[in-house]
């Protein structure tokens, strides 16, 4: 849920039967759709709508993910209505790198985000369409959680190093909500023509490495 660009739903179509992948941006979904469509993936089904809207039509599920987006939703209702939805040995994952390039102290990002700001204003766009700003989270995912259904959570992290090119690098940013493809128009090569004059000038080689953490916080229905 809140699928995006397909991040999630595309390299666990291998792992079961059917994914459905689902997201409020026709946007998102597209790309979602092309980058699908690119590697031959044919079991994942997309539906354009909020995550507040599911209901037990779907099926029965036994794994429900969502990774950053379940900061946007409704979660408290997003919670109820998965409640029905998920096998009872089944499980809710919600995923998160630990990747905040805003905050980030490597110089190459730095210089990325600086590149990003230029073109698209100082403010950091995210949400539906990038028209919403970053609020607190308040109260915690951990809390939400302990008063809903489920019966019990759990977060695990595991590191892991991310190696990047100007392209690959290129293209994460146009699968964030802060800096969509769409959001620079016919601007778009000006733009990566730019990133990739100040990552070169950051770092030559054009390789980029950096250490991540990812979080997986597990929801078990019983």
């Amino acid at each position: 849920m809140g699928t995006g660009p397909g991040l999630i739903a595309i390299p666990l179509r291998t792992k079961f039967q059917e994914v459905v992948a689902i997201d409020p941006d026709p946007d998102m979904l597209k790309e979602a759709q092309r980058q699908a469509a690119a590697i031959g993936a044919k079991n994942i089904t997309w539906l354009e709508q909020g995550a507040e809207l599911i209901n037990p039509s779907l099926g029965v599920f036994k794994l429900s993910t969502i990774g950053r987006a379940f900061h946007w939703m409704e979660r408290k209702l997003v919670l109820e209505r998965l409640y029905e939805l998920i096998a009872d040995d089944g499980a809710i994952a919600l995923l998160n790198t630990g990747d905040n390039p805003w905050q980030s102290s490597l110089p190459w990002k730095q210089a990325a985000i600086g590149v990003v700001k230029k073109w698209l204003g100082e403010e950091r766009r995210t949400g539906q369409r990038g028209q919403g700003t970053r609020k607190p989270l308040d109260p915690p995912h951990e809390v939400i959680i302990a008063n809903s259904p489920f019966a019990r959570q759990q977060i695990y992290e595991v590191p892991f190093i991310k190696s990047w090119t100007v392209s690959s690098y290129l293209g994460y940013l146009y699968t964030t909500a802060f800096s969509l493809k769409i959001f620079y128009g016919d601007k778009a090569e000006a733009f990566e023509a730019d990133i990739k004059e100040v990552l070169l000038a950051v770092e030559p080689s054009g390789n980029f490495t950096e250490e991540l953490k990812a979080t997986i916080h597990v929801i078990w229905k019983y």
